[in-house]
Formats: C-alpha cells, sequence, structure tokens
C-alpha cells in the first residue's frame, strides 16, 4: 500500500480522561485507504530536541468529513506536548503504515478485546466488520471507569462489555475472566493492549482453539523497518513489527503463554 506524507489541520483535540486524548484531523485533499490495525508515524513539532516521529495507532477514519482519529495516551514529552495541540494546528504524518487486522466473513462471530489506550484500532475494525455485515462484540478492561475510552462509540457499533479491576463498571477483574467469554463460543479473537493482557487473550484462544490476531504496540522509531528498534522474535525469525505488524497472527509469536 502507498505511503503518503500529508499536513493534516486539526479539528479537535479533546482529553477524554486524564491520560488518553482525541486528535481529530481535516485533509485539504483526499485521505488514502487505510486498513484497520495500521498506524501513522506523526512529527512532534516545536520540541528541538524531539528527533523521533511517534508512532500511533489509527482509532478512525471518516471519509464523507476526511478526517483521521487518532486516540492517544500521554506517556512522555512527546505525546503531551501533541495534547497541547489546538484547533487550526497542523501535524505532519507519515501514513498509513504497516499491516492491519484480516477482516472476518459477515458471518463469523468476532470478538474485539481491548485494554486502556489499546481499544483504539478497535474502533475503525468494528466500524468496518459491521459495514461489511458482520456483527462486532467489544470486550473493554481499564483499570477504572473513567479510563474506558469511546465507550459510547463502541456500543453503537455493536454489544460492548466491560471490566474494571476496581469494578466500578461491568464485571471486576480482567477482560479473560468476563462472562462472555466463557458463555460465548466466537470465530475470531483481535486484541491490542498492554502485553500481560494480550498474553492472556492469546492463551484463552490457544486452549479453545480460536483464531486471534493481536496488534503489538513494540516501541518503535523510523515506522518503516529500517532501524531494529521493534523487533519481535517470531516462528519466521526475528522481525520488524512496524513493517511486517503491528498485526500478527497469535500463533506465529514466541510468547511464553
Amino acid at each position: 500500500m502507498k505511503k503518503y506524507i500529508a499536513n493534516l489541520t486539526v479539528v479537535e483535540n479533546r482529553p477524554l480522561n486524564d491520560t488518553m486524548f482525541l486528535t481529530r484531523l481535516k485533509g485539504e485533499t483526499p485521505l488514502p485507504e487505510m486498513r484497520p490495525g495500521q498506524f501513522a508515524e506523526v512529527r512532534v513539532d516545536n520540541e528541538a530536541d524531539i528527533l523521533l516521529r511517534r508512532p500511533i495507532s489509527i482509532n478512525f477514519v471518516d471519509y464523507d468529513k476526511n478526517e483521521l482519529w487518532l486516540l492517544i495516551q500521554k506517556a512522555g514529552r512527546g505525546t503531551r506536548r501533541l495534547s497541547m495541540l489546538k484547533a487550526g494546528d497542523c501535524l505532519n504524518l507519515v501514513m498509513p503504515l504497516g499491516n492491519g487486522f484480516t477482516m472476518p466473513a459477515p458471518e463469523e462471530r468476532c470478538i474485539l478485546i481491548g485494554g486502556g489506550v489499546g481499544v483504539a484500532p478497535l474502533l475503525y475494525l468494528g466500524h468496518e466488520i459491521k459495514r461489511h455485515g458482520g456483527k462486532p462484540v467489544f470486550l473493554l478492561g481499564a483499570r477504572t471507569e473513567s479510563l474506558i475510552a469511546e465507550l459510547d462509540l463502541f456500543q453503537s457499533l455493536g454489544d460492548t462489555y466491560v471490566t474494571t479491576e476496581d469494578g466500578s463498571m461491568g464485571e471486576k477483574g480482567f477482560v479473560t475472566g468476563h462472562s462472555i467469554l466463557q458463555n460465548t463460543r466466537f470465530d475470531r479473537i483481535y486484541t491490542c493492549g498492554p502485553q500481560p493482557m494480550m498474553k492472556s487473550v492469546v492463551k484463552y484462544a490457544s486452549a479453545t482453539d480460536t483464531d486471534c490476531e493481536v496488534s503489538l504496540e513494540n516501541r518503535m522509531a523510523c515506522g518503516i523497518g529500517a532501524c531494529l528498534c521493534c523487533v519481535e522474535k517470531t516462528t519466521e525469525g526475528h522481525i520488524c513489527v512496524c513493517k511486517e505488524g503491528p498485526v500478527f497472527n497469535s500463533k506465529k509469536l514466541l510468547w511464553q503463554i
């Protein structure tokens, strides 16, 4: 898929909670084709000593409005600087990068499991599954209720279940302990979030012989497979997550689960 370097205009930069914010961007020319699970490399301007772009998952693409959405977590100086952008500011991106999720057949029963800011790529995936005639089910996890992002948007696309570690919303505990996984058989699982959570999901998928795709969040730099910063050990050898991923079938990952 062809890659683009584009300057997009900030339409809105809205905090969703203490750690996450939603950046809506608009292009002057039509946005390129982007698949769920791909990401963008975002340049951080006005910070002389921040040289590397920041990899951000594509949260949603609204082609009718020509908008790209990025759900970002404040994790360091770069992302904190991005959280300060105002409507009308310009943001430079390289996009779309990486390989996305495999689209299911409409009749397949799919559950999309996300933790924290890892829910970001699952919104666009759920939208595309529904657009192609499927019925996505979402399972979202977080430490507490305030850290569940975009809940209303997920609910508009399909049945949505929640776990929180403190029990403030949904079932108390971790996503793999939710009753929906005990009571319903799914054909496909898609997941993104903290690695311990994803390992638990992969363990569940292995135990139930369920096809599972994992979106990795390895630390990245170049985004094109040149710097070897994000290498992951797989059944096919050591490969760059940014170029060959970030989405992998879980059976290719050499995780100890």
